[in-house]
């Protein structure tokens, strides 16, 4: 393997889980990252070697010393700064990632920015994530459901390989209305609906339906809800000729200005720019 590869992924389409960027390094002693804020979530295997994770929290830093066999995990919005070892400086794999089901996982595997390391549970459990790992970071040149594929094996490999795994609470209940929330946005993304509609349908008060799906998902219902609809924005701009006034109006946005300004939020370009730099053209 090389000592450094970088891969960026590009494909939009998938929410549950997406990958941004994943690649592999051998690190030279006291090669530093940091301080640094993510935009998104980042885990990091560490194939050999050692070094630190320092994550700052209310302006107190925590170091965690890491070697060969473990993992960590960078929060989105968090500062954080890891340097490799002076005398056995680590090579690891990494992946950025996020998604609707990014935050379930994780925690799932009793990972967060206030206990970040991933041991594994058993040898063996260690094995299959380094495989995983190593495998992902090596695919330069796949499709993108192969990379989506492997994603999920990676996600799978820490969820079920943590030492820190709890147990699943089935039949929770902020669970119960956050997944119910998000079906009725499924179905009706394409209607002006807002967060007090939603809350409404689930018979639930908005401050407290707000309160309950952040905790569950990691953002606002707002924020879902904006999301959701310009990727499906996105994907119309992408694979049909319909104008952009019309995928306004059929993601649930009759003023297509606000539609506008919303889509740049989230993709940093107008809709027309999108189009222009993503068509996939027929054949």
């Amino acid at each position: 393997m090389d000592k450094f590869a970088f891969h960026i992924f590009s494909d939009d389409r998938f929410m549950d889980l997406t990958l941004y960027q994943y690649g592999y390094e051998k690190c030279q002693p006291l090669h530093s990252f940091g301080p640094a804020v993510r935009n998104h979530y980042l885990f990091h295997y560490i194939v050999s070697g050692k070094g630190t994770l320092s994550v700052d929290h209310n302006n107190v830093s925590r170091e965690y010393p890491l070697q060969g066999g473990a993992g960590f995990l960078i929060e989105p919005g968090r500062i954080t700064t890891y340097t490799a070892d002076l005398h056995d400086p680590w090579e690891y794999c990494w992946i950025e990632f996020d998604g609707l089901k990014a935050r379930e996982i994780l925690e799932g595997a009793g990972l967060s920015s206030d206990s970040p390391v991933f041991t594994p549970q058993t040898e063996q459990a260690g094995e299959i994530l380094r495989k995983e790992m190593v495998y992902l970071s090596s695919c330069s040149v796949s499709s993108s459901y192969h990379l989506i594929g492997h994603l999920f094996l990676v996600m799978d490999a820490i969820l079920t390989g943590a030492a820190t795994r709890r147990k699943t609470q089935n039949g929770k209940r902020t669970q119960f209305y956050t997944n119910e929330a998000i079906s009725f946005i499924y179905a009706n993304y394409a209607l002006p609906i807002t967060v007090e509609d939603i809350a409404k349908r689930l018979n639930l008060d908005r401050s407290y339906f707000g309160k309950i799906f952040r905790e569950t998902m990691g953002q606002s219902p707002q924020e879902f809800l904006i999301r959701y609809r310009m990727s499906k924005a996105a994907e119309l701009l992408k694979t049909t000729d319909i104008s952009i006034k019309d995928i306004s109006v059929k993601v649930g946005y009759p003023n297509q200005l606000h539609f506008s300004r919303a889509f740049k939020n989230v993709y940093d370009q107008s809709p027309r720019s999108y189009r222009q730099n993503n068509r996939i053209i027929k054949s």
